[in-house]
């Protein structure tokens, strides 16, 4: 047989867009002849796959699944809202869901796993929805939440079925109060983290190089105001406190009253439950999040059609 060389799969890569693993099988089964390896990912629909996987994807699902101390999230991506609302695709990004729990949030592991009801994994079965449904559909990212001691709440903006949505958010409650105290909390709090969009939980979290460039920022401000370097010093304190309260999570203020610190909204649940109650993390995930979107004149369109 002949030796399937890493040139031979990036010639046949090249040629066909497929995937690494399908172009080594591919040549495998050619006996290493590229031509041959063509035809046989053609007649299993793999190279007409790979075309559409140059197309943008950016609509699609964000997919959630809590159990207990856990949880999971994940993106699916279509090039069209339209097959986000076939059934079909829905199912694909709800399975893969409970999937994630067992990934930790590695991508690549996720798409190795065992897809349920079938013989091959989560990569061969996108492959198949690609092939059927006849767009480029990506599965983008996946994460993980879970917590010692206490419960992970979920909640989906924009649901389009249960369990999944346009908005993902998961966040941990860590405390000895029975789950059914702390959830409600957790889904308020994580209802929070999908309007207010912040970039950390805590000031010890915030970025350092982030920070700086703010503070950075901020003393350039305030020095154009001609006052004393005592002066701005103060004018920036107060400034990157407004700075924490937009980003910083347990220092902004809670959506649900629109008064109270979110850290204080915790203090006083914790009081009311009679245990302490820790926020350990969130995860958010918004769909199409630094995805270049493409944008279809239609008018355009119908003009060019029209001659």
């Amino acid at each position: 047989m002949a030796q399937i060389t890493a040139a031979l799969v990036r010639d046949l890569r090249e040629k066909t867009g497929a995937g690494m693993m399908d172009c080594k099988k591919a040549l495998t089964e050619a006996g290493g002849d590229v031509e041959t390896a063509v035809d046989w990912l053609r007649k299993k629909g793999l190279a007409a796959a790979a075309k559409k996987a140059g197309r943008a994807a950016a609509e699609g699902l964000v997919a959630l699944q809590v159990d207990g101390p856990r949880g999971a999230l994940v993106e699916v991506n279509s090039e069209t809202d339209f097959v986000a609302r076939n059934e079909t695709f829905q199912g694909f990004a709800g399975a893969v869901a409970k999937l994630a729990l067992d990934a930790a949030g590695d991508v690549e592991k996720l798409s190795g796993t065992a897809y349920p009801g079938a013989s091959h994994t989560v990569s061969d079965e996108l492959t198949n929805l690609i092939a059927k449904i006849g767009e480029n559909i990506n599965l983008r990212r996946t994460a993980a939440l879970s917590v010692t001691e206490g419960v992970v709440a979920g909640y989906v903006h924009n649901q389009a079925v249960p369990g999944a949505g346009k908005i993902g958010v998961l966040l941990g409650l860590e405390s000895s109060a029975a789950p059914d105290q702390l959830l409600g909390l957790g889904k308020q709090l994580a209802m929070h983290v999908a309007a207010a969009q912040p970039r950390y939980l805590s000031v010890d979290e915030v970025d350092e190089t982030a920070l700086n460039r703010e503070r950075e920022v901020l003393s350039e401000q305030a020095r154009a105001s001609g006052k004393p370097e005592e002066i701005i010093a103060k004018m920036v304190e107060g400034r990157l406190r407004k700075f924490y309260e937009e980003v910083v999570m347990l220092e902004q203020t809670y959506v649900i009253d629109g008064e109270t610190k979110v850290a204080k909204a915790v203090e006083a649940a914790a009081k009311e439950i009679g245990a302490p109650i820790t926020v350990k993390g969130f995860v958010r995930f918004g769909l199409g999040e630094g995805v270049e979107r493409r944008e279809d004149d239609f008018a355009e369109e119908v003009a060019k059609l029209a001659g």
